[in-house]
C-alpha cells in the first residue's frame, strides 16, 4: 500500500501561521475574533485557512490540541534529561513554570473551546505527559527531593489553580509557594523557576 503523502513545506508553515495568529487574536478579542482578521494576521488567504480548518471550531480545537502536545513533548524531554544527570526536582521546577506560562498565553483560546463547544482533548498526549510526569515524581522521591504522597493528580491539580489569568509576578509569586509543598525543600531553598524552559534548555546542551 501507498504510503500517504507527507504535508508540502508550505503548507505545514501556513498551518503553523495560522494557529499562531488565532492563539494572538483570540487573546486580544476573545471568541469574537474573525476568521477573516485570523487570516489577515497569519498572512494567508481566507480560503487557504479555511481548507486547513472548515470553522472557527476545528481551528480553536486544533490551538488548544497544539498546547496539549507541547505539554507531553516538555514532560517527556524532563524525563530524558535525567539520563544525562539532571535533577527531577529541577526539571519538575522547569516543567511546572514552563506550562504555566503556556497556559497563560493559551487561556484565551481555552476559554474559546469551551464557549464553542469544541473538545480539543488528546488522550494520547495526556498518557504521554502522565507516563513521563509520573516518572520525574519518582525520581524526585528516590532523590529525597520530592514528598512521598505527591502524584501525577496533584500536578494538575496545582495546573486547574494557576493564575494563568494574572501578570507575571503573580505566577511566579504562585510557583514559589506550590513549590513549598511539593518539595521537602525549604521555602528560602524552593526559589522558583531558575530560567524559562528554553532558556534552559539551552544552558544545558
Amino acid at each position: 500500500m501507498a504510503q500517504p503523502r507527507a504535508p508540502r513545506a508550505d503548507a505545514v508553515r501556513n498551518r503553523k501561521k495560522i494557529l499562531d495568529a488565532a492563539r494572538e487574536q483570540i487573546t486580544l478579542h476573545g471568541p469574537d475574533a474573525g476568521m477573516d482578521e485570523i487570516a489577515a494576521a497569519a498572512g494567508v488567504a481566507v480560503g487557504t485557512l479555511y481548507r486547513h480548518f472548515p470553522t472557527k471550531t476545528d481551528l480553536v480545537a486544533a490551538v488548544v490540541a497544539e498546547y496539549t502536545t507541547h505539554v507531553a513533548e516538555a514532560a517527556e524531554a524532563a524525563h530524558e534529561r535525567l539520563a544525562s544527570g539532571s535533577r527531577a526536582v529541577d526539571e519538575i521546577t522547569d516543567f511546572l513554570a514552563g506550562v504555566t506560562e503556556a497556559t497563560a498565553t493559551n487561556h484565551a483560546v481555552k476559554a474559546a473551546a469551551r464557549a464553542l463547544g469544541a473538545d480539543p482533548v488528546d488522550r494520547d498526549a495526556e498518557a504521554r505527559a502522565g507516563t513521563a510526569l509520573a516518572a520525574l515524581i519518582q525520581a524526585g522521591q528516590a532523590d529525597g527531593d520530592i514528598h512521598q504522597d505527591v502524584t501525577v493528580d496533584d500536578i494538575y491539580l496545582l495546573f486547574s489553580t494557576a493564575p494563568t489569568d494574572q501578570p507575571p509576578a503573580a505566577r511566579a509569586r504562585w510557583l514559589t509557594l506550590v513549590l513549598t509543598g511539593l518539595t521537602t525543600h525549604t521555602r528560602t531553598d524552593a526559589t522558583g523557576p531558575r530560567q524559562s524552559l528554553s532558556t534552559a534548555r539551552a544552558d544545558r546542551q
